[in-house]
């Protein structure tokens, strides 16, 4: 009985001292990288208060400097994300963020991610392909899969002067004018984690046997047309000569 009466009384003082309760820190921190664009994600601690903001922070870890904020990622709300592609521009390099929440009165302890190497840890999407036939070969044309970013475009393009292209198809070999269907993934040194590409299916020599036979029939056709309408001609001359000479003959029978 007397262990209660201290504790509510205990309450009581720290609601007439003004102590409240400590702001929860973020949780799950973490960073993932699509076509070297790399995004921070975090959730709210458990009873947040709604108006809380959040707060980033990079650090480079080969440098071990100081923390550096994110001017772009200062004042986030719940459910927002940080954009970090700007500022882990060395995909050679590795890095680390933290996240802080905060409230006009309050701030949290700082919620730690793990170690990112963007190089190693992106993931790379399909690349661009068209395929053509070529005979018995086929002529595979890639393109770097971007989202437009001027830096992470430079990257991308600066990694495929050095990588592996991966071929999966439908058939083994190549055969003239049969269609294979070719989907590519690309991987480097560093990373093969990678996504393949939509099929896209092609004729090693266009047209294939079967157009090949129909066009055949079709050319035949136009050429016994063409036989017939000759016959019918020469018949036709042939038949006008005929009879200018019929003539001819009764003509010089009168005469004699």
């Amino acid at each position: 009985m007397m262990e209660l009466w201290t504790l509510l009384l205990l309450r009581l003082l720290h609601l007439q001292l003004g102590v409240s309760v400590p702001l929860p820190p973020p949780s799950d921190v973490s960073i993932s990288s699509f076509n070297m664009e790399h995004t921070l994600s975090f959730l709210p601690g458990p009873q947040s208060p709604a108006h809380t903001r959040f707060t980033i922070q990079t650090l480079r870890l080969s440098r071990r400097k100081a923390w550096r904020s994110v001017a772009a990622c200062s004042k986030l709300t719940v459910g927002q994300t940080c954009n970090l592609t700007r500022v882990f521009t060395d995909p050679f390099q590795s890095y680390q963020a933290r996240v802080q929440a905060f409230t006009s009165s309050q701030t949290s302890n700082w919620t730690m991610s793990g170690v990112f190497q963007p190089l190693t840890d992106t993931v790379f999407g399909p690349p661009g392909l068209s395929v053509s036939g070529c005979g018995n070969c086929l002529l595979l044309h890639l393109t770097p899969s971007t989202t437009g970013r001027l830096q992470q475009h430079k990257q991308l393009r600066d990694l495929y002067r050095n990588l592996d292209v991966q071929v999966k198809r439908t058939r083994d070999g190549a055969e003239t004018g049969v269609e294979y269907c070719v989907s590519v993934r690309v991987s480097t040194l560093f990373t093969s984690t990678s996504l393949y590409s939509q099929p896209q299916c092609v004729y090693t020599s266009p047209p294939p046997p079967g157009h090949t036979a129909v066009l055949m029939v079709f050319g035949l056709v136009g050429a016994l047309c063409a036989l017939g309408l000759l016959f019918i001609s020469l018949v036709i001359f042939r038949g006008g000569r005929s009879f200018r000479r019929q003539r001819l003959l009764t003509a010089l029978s009168v005469c004699l």
